[in-house]
């Protein structure tokens, strides 16, 4: 989905509230995309926003497990080894204690 890849280039690019307003577009439409809410979660990690990255966080998880092992737990091999570690330091700051 490509609007999935603005959220994440967003983040990446450290836009983290631009990151939090295209994962929100997203879900208006997509209300069960557990990867947006994965990065959605990250983002507001990021910003601070510790209930809501939580919420989201629990729902990225919640959604699907599996999904969230196979991106979080291991690095897939399309995200550089920097990207993967930004990303989990917003899980981190999300709640998450992988």
């Amino acid at each position: 989905m490509i609007l999935n890849q603005i959220v994440i280039g967003r983040y990446l690019s450290r836009d983290y509230e631009g990151a939090v307003e295209a994962a929100r577009r997203v879900l208006r439409s997509y209300p069960d995309h557990p990867l947006v809410y994965r990065w959605l979660a990250a983002a507001l990690g990021q910003l601070g926003r510790g209930d809501e990255a939580r919420q989201a966080l629990d729902r990225a998880v919640s959604l699907s497990p599996a999904s969230f092992d196979l991106y979080v737990r291991r690095r897939v091999p399309w995200h550089r080894e920097e990207d993967h570690l930004h990303m989990l330091d917003g899980l981190r700051k999300a709640g998450w204690q992988g």
